[in-house]
């Protein structure tokens, strides 16, 4: 029988970027093969969403000048709307200027992956109703918003440790282990990448 995930996966590009963004920066990982090659974060400024993506633009253009001949793809996060459709437009304006800064570096989008695909794939999904029990259990008497907010903590938290050891890197940020886990995703699993 013929591995159709093999045959995808060949036709994955050598060098990958993947990339996390935010209304307030990018944070990246770039990829040769299956190895972390670099990685970081750029932080945006402004007064408002506008200076944000301008900022953006300008900075992700210097960027994609400076990795230009170690990236052939780049990988992003899908975005997700939660409640606000202001931070979805937000987002997707940021998403759009560093897009357009990797396109004047003739860098191209390859996909997109989907947030709770990549953190499954590296052990970090939901929390299970076991897990979130004993959260709770270890922490009484909190409000629902504090434990939700506990919850998500507590999974940034292990995302940069799983990426600290799968990479052997000392990294800090939760931006920055999420670009990783979004690359790690894609460099095994390049036949389930949204292209």
């Amino acid at each position: 029988m013929v591995n159709l995930g093999k045959i995808n996966n060949s036709l994955r590009p050598t060098r990958i970027c993947s990339i996390d963004a935010s209304t307030n920066s990018l944070a990246f990982a770039i990829f040769n093969n299956e190895h972390l090659s670099a990685f970081g974060k750029i932080k945006f400024e402004g007064r408002n969403n506008y200076h944000k993506v301008a900022d953006a633009a300008r900075k992700c253009v210097k960027f994609f000048e400076h990795y230009r001949n170690d990236i052939d793809a780049i990988i992003i996060e899908h975005t997700v709307y939660l409640n606000s459709p202001k931070t979805a437009a937000d987002l997707a304006l940021v998403q759009g200027a560093l897009l357009g800064a990797a396109a004047q570096n003739g860098i191209k989008l390859s996909g997109s992956i989907n947030p709770i695909a990549w953190q499954t794939f590296i052990g970090n999904g939901k929390l299970t109703k076991d897990e979130k029990t004993q959260l709770r259990n270890a922490n009484p008497g909190k409000s629902d918003s504090w434990y939700k907010n506990f919850e998500r903590e507590y999974r940034k938290q292990r995302t940069i440790k799983v990426t600290n050891i799968e990479y052997d890197i000392n990294n800090d940020d939760n931006d920055v282990a999420d670009a990783i886990g979004v690359g790690h995703y894609a460099i095994h699993n390049w036949g389930k990448v949204d292209k």
